[in-house]
């Protein structure tokens, strides 16, 4: 601890960059959870994922681990090229002394920026510039993040919505007709879930409905 406290009190420019690195780290990793879900495809995906299985009506199959860990490698593969470029602009700069701290913040967020204007409504986005009475931006350069982080993360949700409502209609047409049947059949008693349930998952087999789910996540991106 007393060296840990020696190297931030040190005057010397290699202690210097190595309290800065350490302190840059801490930082991330503290913000890592809010950047992760909120400026990146990941609310999308959890989401859209979350509507499949409760489409399904399979409880808790498959289980939120699964959920969220195929939300996660989904998110690092989607936004693979992004992080390459905070990595080459900013942050290999920044460790070989290249560039100052505020300089690779903003080289980091540029792309960042790129990825979330390009799936940000613009209502939304006028929405924070207006209770902010910001002036209309002439570049995504000129959009602070503190306006488009949330515009980004209301539109993914909506976006999310969406896909999630086509994805129940196959499922709730099964339900009913279902449904239909058994009240045709005299069977009131007997819960139309307990027979619909199969069907709907032999569908969802036959179609090949994870690799649909995931091949419609990767062309809305």
């Amino acid at each position: 601890m007393n060296q840990f406290v020696e190297l931030f009190n040190s005057s010397s420019p290699e202690n210097v960059s190595t309290s800065v690195k350490l302190l840059l780290l801490l930082t991330v990793l503290s913000l890592a959870p809010s950047i992760l879900i909120l400026m990146t495809c990941f609310t999308r995906i959890v989401i859209v994922l979350s509507f499949v299985r409760t489409a399904l009506g399979t409880q808790q199959m498959p289980p939120n681990q699964v959920i969220v860990g195929l939300s996660l490698f989904l998110t690092f593969f989607i936004m693979a090229p992004t992080f390459q470029q905070i990595n080459e602009k900013a942050l290999t700069p920044l460790f070989n002394q290249k560039i100052t701290l505020n300089q690779a913040y903003d080289r980091a967020s540029l792309p960042l920026k790129d990825f979330m204007s390009g799936h940000t409504r613009q209502k939304d986005l006028a929405l924070f510039l207006e209770y902010t009475k910001a002036k209309n931006p002439k570049s995504i350069n000129d959009i602070p993040l503190t306006t488009l982080v949330p515009a980004f993360a209301i539109s993914e949700i909506k976006t999310a919505f969406q896909i999630g409502f086509m994805i129940f209609i196959p499922f709730l047409v099964i339900d009913m007709i279902v449904a239909s049947v058994l009240m045709s059949m005299g069977m009131m008693m007997l819960p139309p879930v307990m027979i619909s349930l199969p069907f709907k998952i032999l569908l969802f087999v036959l179609v090949d409905g994870w690799y649909l789910v995931v091949k419609s996540l990767l062309q809305s991106f």
